[in-house]
């Protein structure tokens, strides 16, 4: 009994889902000037409701010590897809995605209107027109949230970072709001390479979908003396809470 409980809780919340996307892509259809002003709350309130149809629980760990700014860079590790609607869930952020995810279907477009930055990882010219537009959203007032391992690197932090976010927090003076993220059940998390389709179906039928997202204190670019000193400080902390949450 309890099964088909289940079973009939989260077909309900597939149709919620369904029904709210319909809803979304109707809206993106409207002069981009109309969609600033309420689209950003109706998609982070989709990306929840995406999260509950795949069935995933979201714990917010926060481990800050002090007030986190009301104006922020956010920076994540990047394990897995489910990210791409876990973190604008939770926070108040315009996303990077690479230049794919435009043609995603559905989410695609419903991203796009949202404000999502795009970019061609490959390509230096389409990178300097993202970090251009960052700045000027930043600089306008906005939270951006930003992967510095530039891509889906799997279970393990990368060995580097890029210098993107850091960049931005220099230029601007808007800190860092460092997230960290490990899903209980990597393995069934991972991205490597599925489609979306696969990667989906996968973490919808992981038999742990437990995520945890901790949030640390934020990082003032005032404390330090140039990007490379910034890059290698934050990674460092990430190697520390990589083995204080997985190892």
């Amino acid at each position: 009994m309890r099964y088909l409980l289940h079973l009939f809780l989260r077909a309900i919340c597939w149709l919620d889902l369904a029904a709210y996307t319909l809803a979304l892509l109707l809206l993106a259809l409207l002069p981009s000037g109309w969609l600033r002003i309420c689209y950003p709350k109706l998609f982070r309130s989709w990306c929840r409701c995406f999260v509950r149809a795949l069935g995933v629980r979201l714990h917010l760990h926060q481990h800050q010590t002090r007030p986190l700014p009301d104006h922020f860079i956010l920076i994540a590790n990047h394990p897995s897809a489910l990210e791409l609607v876990g973190i604008p869930g939770l926070f108040n952020v315009v996303s990077l995605a690479k230049i794919e995810v435009r043609d995603w279907w559905f989410v695609g477009r419903i991203a796009a209107a949202a404000g999502t930055f795009f970019v061609e990882r490959e390509s230096k010219g389409s990178r300097q027109n993202a970090l251009t537009s960052m700045r000027s959203a930043v600089s306008g007032g906005r939270n951006i949230a930003i992967y510095p391992e530039g891509g889906c690197k799997g279970r393990r932090v990368a060995e580097r970072f890029h210098y993107g976010a850091f960049t931005l927090s220099l230029d601007t003076g808007v800190p860092i709001v460092p997230v960290f993220l490990h899903y209980e059940a990597q393995q069934a998390f991972a991205w490597e390479g599925q489609t979306l389709p696969q990667m989906l179906r996968q973490i919808a039928c992981a038999p742990n979908r437990q995520a945890h997202y901790h949030v640390y204190d934020a990082f003032d670019p005032a404390d330090f003396a140039d990007r490379d000193a910034y890059v290698q400080h934050v990674h460092a902390c990430y190697l520390t809470w990589q083995q204080r949450h997985l190892d």
